[in-house]
Order: C-alpha cells, then sequence, then structure tokens
C-alpha cells in the first residue's frame, strides 16, 4: 500500500512540472526498495511554446507590413521615366556614402555638418556640406563622390540679418539633437542610397530631412527624429 502512494505522489508532482520523476517505493516488510519511472509530458507548455511562435510569425508579417506601407508613403510620386534615369545615374556615381563625405569635410573644416547634398557642379557631381563653425561661420566643403578627396573649401553666406537669423534657428534647432547628420543619413542607408541629408529647424517637429534613392531611381523623402533616430516617412507634403 505504501508503494503505491508514494508512487501515486511522485506522479502527481511530474504531472504538475511535467517531465520524468523517479519513485523509490518502500513497503512495510523487508522486501528491496521497489523503482518506478514515471514520464510526463506538460501538454500546456507545448501549447505555450506553440502559441509563442504564432506571436513571434504575427508580430513579423505585421513589421512587414508596416514597413512596406512606410515605404510607399515615403516615395515620391512626382518622378518621371527621365527623372528616375538622372537620379540612378547620380546614385551609381555616388560611391562615397553620404556619411563618409560628412566625415570627411569635417576633417577639412572643424564644425557641425548641418546639410549634405550630393549636387551637379557643371559636368561633374560633387558632395556639397555645409558645416557651421563654433564661431557661426558657415563653410561650403566639396568631397569627390568617387574619390573621397576634397576638392575644395569656401566660406558661405553673408553676415547680413537674414543669415544671422536663420543661424540662430538652426543652432537652437542643433541643441537639442543628439543625432548627428551623418547618424541620420546612416539611419536612412537601408532605404538606397542617400543623396542628401538637411536639417529641418523650421518645423514643428524639426527632424533631419533625408532623400534616397532606389535602384531604380525611385526617389523617397525620409525623417529622421533628431532625439530617437527614428526613420519615419516624410509626409509634410501630404
Amino acid at each position: 500500500m505504501k508503494r503505491n502512494i508514494v508512487i501515486a505522489t511522485v506522479t502527481a508532482v511530474a504531472l504538475i512540472g511535467g517531465g520524468t520523476a523517479t519513485a523509490i517505493a518502500v513497503s512495510g516488510d523487508d522486501e528491496a526498495p521497489a523503482k518506478k519511472t514515471v514520464s510526463v509530458s506538460n501538454d500546456d507548455n507545448d501549447r505555450d511554446d506553440a502559441n509563442d511562435v504564432n506571436d513571434d510569425s504575427d508580430d513579423t508579417a505585421q513589421d512587414k507590413a508596416d514597413d512596406k506601407a512606410e515605404d510607399q508613403a515615403a516615395r515620391d510620386t512626382d518622378q518621371d521615366a527621365d527623372d528616375k534615369a538622372e537620379n540612378a545615374a547620380e546614385a551609381k556615381a555616388g560611391q562615397v556614402t553620404a556619411a563618409d563625405a560628412i566625415a570627411t569635410a569635417l576633417k577639412a573644416k572643424a564644425g557641425t555638418a548641418v546639410s549634405a547634398d550630393l549636387d551637379d557642379e557643371g559636368t561633374n557631381l560633387v558632395w556639397d556640406v555645409d558645416v557651421l563653425t563654433a564661431g557661426d561661420k558657415w563653410f561650403s566643403v566639396q568631397v569627390d563622390p568617387s574619390t573621397g578627396k576634397v576638392l575644395g573649401t569656401h566660406a558661405d553666406r553673408d553676415d547680413d540679418g537674414d543669415d544671422a537669423a536663420e543661424t540662430a534657428q538652426i543652432r537652437a534647432a542643433l541643441k537639442g539633437s543628439s543625432v548627428t547628420a551623418a547618424e541620420a543619413a546612416e539611419a536612412a542607408a537601408g532605404k538606397g542610397t542617400v543623396t542628401s541629408v538637411d536639417l529641418d529647424e523650421e518645423s514643428a517637429d524639426q527632424a533631419w530631412e533625408v532623400d534616397t534613392t532606389a535602384a531604380d531611381g525611385t526617389g523617397s523623402d525620409w525623417r529622421v527624429n533628431p532625439d530617437s533616430g527614428k526613420l519615419t516617412a516624410d509626409r509634410t507634403e501630404d
């Protein structure tokens, strides 16, 4: 009788926790202890694991759907075939990334990069990086998009009233920003070739504006939060 009680107790424990249990039953006689192994699978745990897998799959599918919707919202729908072809050619020529061009420009002229644009200079493409120095002076640094070499540096903007007011506004926007222009470019790099980065200091939700170009020439407009670095579609024109 005692042997049956012990086995029943161990079986109950196994049912609660799941797994395998070995019970040693001892009788009141001089018999040797008898062993009995009880194996129990916990169906609830199996069901929980299956539910976790399904939840992960649902989350992944939702994330993909959200990304697709965000990509669609960011696309510039005003481009024709010629625009796309030109954009694709420029993006292909820009072997030096926006982030690298910014880093190179800041080595040539110390300060804060406020914008970087892949522009036409005559028949050549150059990265044109605007740098604001500690003394509130503006400089334009040109970087070769093929070699990464600095092509030139010159003072930019006049010290008139309008420029001074704009500089003060940009300073105020930069003061609350923990994300640099280079980091904003890197945040959008997964969406295509970054062709421009610019600080939007005028809107209520100040952000870095970033343009990207896909391999087929389709352009997309993005905004990067200056505090978190979160990338979202630019809907300011909607």
